[in-house]
This record gives C-alpha cells, structure tokens and sequence, in this order.
C-alpha cells in the first residue's frame, strides 16, 4: 500500500522572475542569494540558462 504524497508549495514571493533565458536566471540567482523568495517562471524547460555569459554565473565568457 502506497501511501499519499504531500507537496507544499510556497506561494508569497519577493520577486517573481519570468523567464529562464541567462539573463533570467541570473536575475533570480542573485536575488536568491541575497535571502529573497525567488520565483522564476519559463514556457520552454529545454532553454533554461541557454548561452549564460556571466563569468560569475558559468558559460562561455567563462574561460
């Protein structure tokens, strides 16, 4: 017997960032950081974080 699954999920943000494109992703990582409740919303879970160039962040400026 399986028993019931319970997921909590939080609903008041400090900000909420739409879209996971690098620019996105860095906006909510350094939200985040700074102790915000961060929510980043995106349509396409295939482009999340595509093509970062922040050298803090990773990516191809980072070398």
């Amino acid at each position: 017997m399986h028993s019931p699954t319970s997921v909590e999920f939080q609903d008041a943000f400090d900000v909420i960032v739409v879209g996971a494109g690098h620019s996105g992703c860095e906006a909510a990582l350094a939200t985040a950081r700074l102790g915000c409740r961060t929510l980043l919303l995106t349509l396409n879970l295939d482009k999340i974080a595509w093509q970062p160039c922040n050298p803090a962040v990773g990516g191809p400026a980072k070398s």
